[in-house]
């Protein structure tokens, strides 16, 4: 039975009811997990799973009162009645390495009780040397291999967690240091800097030389070739949205390791044997199987009816101006732009005057 703590979910109101975030470390989800949200979604919202730009999932027209909370505790989905705004981890979703250090990071966090009056945003990254973890600008960013590189210092891999958790401690410290509401590391006064200073100084860690990161790839779709020989394969879910029906379906095709739901919008499954039956079926059904999709590399906010700060149904008018080649699209509703890539990206912005179209360099 998992810990019964609902009172740590995440929850906004929206224009279509409340809306809440379910933090996923890392992005993994058990495939139980997985079509335990289908269920939900079904149950209480709108029978949508959302999937953020942080690997997060979120459902959508949710009642005011319900035991939705208590079901989520049911499914293991909210372990930290004090921590859950500040479990903001993401990973290489195509790593076979990383998943221990997630948990071990996640079960850490969530043990130190001073670590909960970290901001809601304040980002942790575990990179396998892809870059794509860092083209993300976590606030602490980990670049892991046989060894680890944090905030430019040199860490064993088994002091990965323990250095991390004590650049997030620095922040705090630099943070109160500066008299500053500071949400993110980089919103400080030489902030990456000071901060691994203090790490530095309080674990006796050696500067690294800077490790070569290729510049962040295009996230991938499609079936992707494992060091050991199996496969992994990356679905896009249509503008970041699943159905109950299409996010059962994917349940059913993982395996003992479930799922990654990635900060691009796709779920990845890993360790499949024959990745065919599930690529079929998931084309059949209207997901994402490759870079010849029409939902690669476009995203949108919730946009009208949902938000109630949007100009333009955003949703629609993206599904109905597929992208063809080129660089990736975001269709925003209004100035807030959420869910905005960080990476270099043609910025779709809704106004009183119809959509401004501006490119968005990294």
């Amino acid at each position: 039975m998992a810990d019964r703590c609902p009172g740590a979910l995440t929850r906004h109101e929206a224009a279509d009811g409340w809306l809440a975030r379910i933090r996923l470390p890392g992005g993994m989800l058990s495939a139980v997990g997985l079509a335990g949200l289908a269920d939900l979604a079904e149950r209480y919202g709108d029978g949508r799973l959302e999937l953020t730009s942080r690997g997060n999932v979120q459902l959508r027209a949710l009642p005011t009162e319900s035991d939705f909370a208590d079901r989520l505790a049911d499914l293991g989905l909210l372990p930290s009645a004090t921590h859950e705004r500040v479990r903001n981890i993401v990973a290489s979703p195509l790593a076979t390495g990383l998943a221990d250090l997630v948990r071990e990071l996640d079960r850490q966090l969530c043990d130190r009780p001073e670590l909960a009056a970290l901001p809601g945003r304040f980002l942790f990254g575990l990179d396998d040397g892809r870059g794509e973890i860092l083209a993300l600008r976590p606030d602490v960013p980990a670049i892991v291999g046989e060894d680890a590189e944090i905030l430019g210092l040199r860490v064993t891999r088994s002091g990965v967690v323990a250095t991390m958790l004590a650049a997030a401690q620095a922040f705090l410290d630099e943070r109160a240091a500066q008299a500053s509401k500071a949400w993110r590391l980089a919103e400080l006064a030489d902030g990456p800097a000071r901060v691994a200073n203090r790490v530095a100084h309080g674990l006796d860690l050696q500067t690294a030389a800077p490790r070569p990161v290729p510049a962040a790839p295009a996230e991938p779709a499609g079936p992707i070739r494992q060091p050991d020989g199996r496969y992994a394969a990356v679905l896009l879910a249509p503008l970041g949205r699943l159905t109950a029906a299409r996010a059962r379906l994917i349940a059913g095709h993982a395996g003992e390791t479930g799922v990654r739901v990635t900060p691009w919008r796709s779920v990845v499954i890993p360790d499949l044997t024959d990745p065919g039956p599930l690529l079929a079926a998931a084309a059949a059904a209207g997901l994402g199987t490759g870079r010849d999709s029409r939902w690669y590399g476009v995203s949108a906010c919730t946009g009208r009816p949902g938000c109630a700060k949007a100009l333009a149904d955003v949703q629609l008018d993206a599904a109905e101006n597929p992208r063809s080649g080129g660089i990736p699209v975001h269709w925003s509703g209004c100035e807030r732009r959420c869910g905005r890539p960080a990476s270099h990206h043609l910025d779709v912005l809704a106004t009183t005057d119809g959509y401004l179209i501006t490119e968005q360099l990294a």
